[in-house]
């Protein structure tokens, strides 16, 4: 599948926000299974997708972030959105996504790439992502493994107090 990635326009947010909740509806229906009840409604009280249509909105308006969209078959399939620390650095792949209609055609691995290419040439010199340990993150992980991540286990605790 022919992939072309180009930055990102303010026009295009309702398709990455809808691409966006379509590819995390299995990532946080695994976190609600393995997450403590009662910690999960404390993060998302009003449904995870008021949280992360805000959260997509906020990164791609953001001034410290770059984003680019994947477009394949005349359609916004996935976006990538990265930040930078000129002080340590350090790049981060901060978000990113691929509609599920489009996941496991290299979609995720060509953002990633174009990602690291980019955060290389502007000077960078680690990158770091973060995702789940949870079975809905699965795929992220192969990708990032496979690109050369090495993983530093964290343990990250929540309860409800």
């Amino acid at each position: 599948m022919e992939v072309q990635i180009e930055p990102y326009e303010e026009h295009q947010l309702d398709a990455v926000i809808h691409l966006s909740l379509r590819a995390w509806t299995p990532v946080f229906d695994s976190i609600q299974k393995v997450m403590d009840l009662d910690v999960y409604q404390e993060f998302y009280p009003d449904n995870w997708r008021v949280s992360q249509q805000k959260a997509v909105e906020d990164v791609c308006a953001a001034e410290d972030t770059n984003v680019w969209v994947a477009i394949a078959a005349s359609s916004i399939v996935g976006f990538v959105a990265v930040k930078l620390d000129s002080e340590t650095s350090m790049g981060e792949i901060y978000m990113v996504a691929v509609d599920p209609d489009f996941q496991g055609h290299g979609i995720g691995t060509a953002l990633t790439k174009f990602a690291l290419d980019w955060m290389k040439d502007a000077g960078m010199s680690v990158v770091m992502v973060e995702t789940g340990g949870d079975p809905g993150h699965a795929p992220a992980r192969r990708t990032y493994e496979k690109l050369g991540f090495g993983l530093l286990p964290i343990a990250r605790y929540f309860k409800k107090l």
